[in-house]
């Protein structure tokens, strides 16, 4: 689609700029999140900033370490350039491990973290999507539906145009639910919940998708297990959480 921008002598790759942009609005909200939710905003930032960063090394580190052959000869091209070159797989272990350390020893409070976490991590993957598209790696199915956009030479599904909805729709329901919000988690588990889900659905129109041996779309059996998972504890943790309210209520009639 628009895989570079040009401006004046200089090129920019439109993926690359997407990225960075898209790493400063998802910090910033995080920040944003943090503040509605009442929660400590440094840590909270910090602990984004830590993930990002374990993440981003982790993932050239694994991918320097699968393909050390490419890089004994050129130790320089460890480093530079990093425009390509990670692997997925290491840069979510990583970063996961990193954010794991950072809460243990300043002891904050992981459900509260994540619910004020999730928002950003949906906005940077609509970034993410977005990069996708405008950057032309991904594609999808083919279309004969009216919005199908012309892609080599193909009607195909904007299927990341899919995902940037449903990234939207997640975030709303972040909002909605935050305002009656009943414990901590509860924000995490609904937009987990709901992003997962629509890419679930989305994923059927993506034409150069992660397949399994057996033909199955990786990135369908990663969300519907998100899904579930979220689906099962969020049921648990609100009637829990109702129990203790009528609870509550109980002794408060009681005293009173």
């Amino acid at each position: 689609m628009f895989p570079a921008i040009n401006i004046g002598p200089f090129v920019f790759p439109t993926a690359g700029l997407l990225y960075l942009l898209g790493v400063w609005v998802s910090l910033s909200v995080v920040e944003r999140a943090a503040k509605a939710l009442g929660i400590d905003v440094n840590r909270t930032y910090g602990v984004a900033v830590a993930g990002l960063i374990g993440g981003v090394v982790g993932a050239r580190l694994v991918f320097v370490i699968l393909y050390w052959s490419a890089f004994a000869e050129n130790l320089l091209g460890i480093i530079w350039p990093l425009n390509s070159g990670y692997n997925l797989g290491g840069g979510l272990f990583f970063g996961a491990a990193t954010m794991f350390f950072y809460g243990r020893y300043y002891q904050i409070d992981w459900l509260s973290t994540l619910d004020a976490l999730i928002p950003g991590v949906v906005t940077g993957l609509i970034f993410v999507s977005l990069a996708d598209f405008l950057g032309g790696p991904g594609f999808g199915t083919y279309s004969r539906a009216p919005w199908a956009i012309e892609q080599f030479s193909m009607k195909r599904h904007p299927v990341q145009i899919y995902e940037i909805i449903i990234g939207a729709l997640a975030l709303l329901a972040w909002w909605q639910v935050g305002k009656y919000r009943l414990f901590a988690g509860q924000l995490f588990l609904v937009t987990t919940a709901v992003y997962s889900g629509g890419r679930l659905f989305t994923e059927a129109f993506r034409q150069n998708a992660w397949f399994t041996a057996d033909g199955y779309r990786i990135i369908q059996i990663v969300s519907l297990a998100l899904m579930l998972v979220s689906l099962y504890f969020l049921g648990r943790m609100t009637d829990e959480a109702i129990a203790k309210q009528k609870e509550s209520q109980e002794l408060q009639s009681t005293s009173a």
